[in-house]
């Protein structure tokens, strides 16, 4: 087996160990302070290390995202299976992502990354289409046509991102806004928006 640095890894652990560094370091500071040398740097492994598990950083950041995805889709199904009726259902899956947003700096904007859309990095489409189909179903669910209910999933994602977005922006913070008063804000603009396209 190989080691890295004073044998704190085995081959098959640090590959995990990569991308959880890289699930916390984005969880910090962004993506923008995402790199294969700082995810090295802070799992204490030499600087060529993580290229044994992963030929490039688009490999990396594709594993990274898969994560995100699932764990996303693991949130939004808890909150889901917490309600009994579908617009209920519906606005608290909004509000999950806009929670998981904020703790770890992670959502669309990671799974949707440049460079991540090829057939390569499959585990991540079949993660991204596991979290849109949650949110597909019960969107199909309360609209009257396919169409309706597409634009209303856009319209949720889009929601929920923007209101984990503003509280990490420092938009919301200026207002003295905690994160579980985003949260349900969140919750309750995406009820609004379900209701009203219902009601059309």
């Amino acid at each position: 087996m190989i080691h890295d640095m004073g044998g704190k890894y085995h081959h098959g652990d640090l590959r995990a160990e990569l991308v959880r560094v890289s699930l916390d370091l984005i969880a910090e500071q962004g993506l923008g302070a995402f790199s294969v040398a700082e995810v090295a740097r802070r799992a204490k492994v030499s600087p060529g290390a993580p290229y044994r598990h992963f030929p490039d950083k688009e490999s990396l950041l594709a594993a990274l995202a898969a994560t995100v995805a699932c764990q996303l889709a693991d949130r939004v199904q808890e909150a889901i299976e917490a309600e009994s009726e579908p617009v209920a259902a519906l606005a608290a899956a909004a509000g999950a992502y806009t929670e998981y947003l904020i703790e770890r700096r992670a959502g669309m904007n990671i799974i949707y990354s440049d460079g991540l859309q090829g057939p390569e990095h499959a585990s991540l489409h079949e993660q991204t289409r596991r979290l849109t189909d949650q949110f597909v179903m019960l969107c199909l669910t309360v609209s009257d046509r396919p169409q309706d209910g597409l634009e209303l999933m856009e319209q949720l994602f889009t929601q929920a991102h923007g209101y984990g977005t503003f509280y990490l922006d420092g938009v919301f913070k200026k207002q003295g806004y905690s994160t579980e008063v985003v949260v349900r804000k969140s919750v309750e603009a995406a009820r609004a928006a379900i209701e009203g396209r219902t009601r059309m």
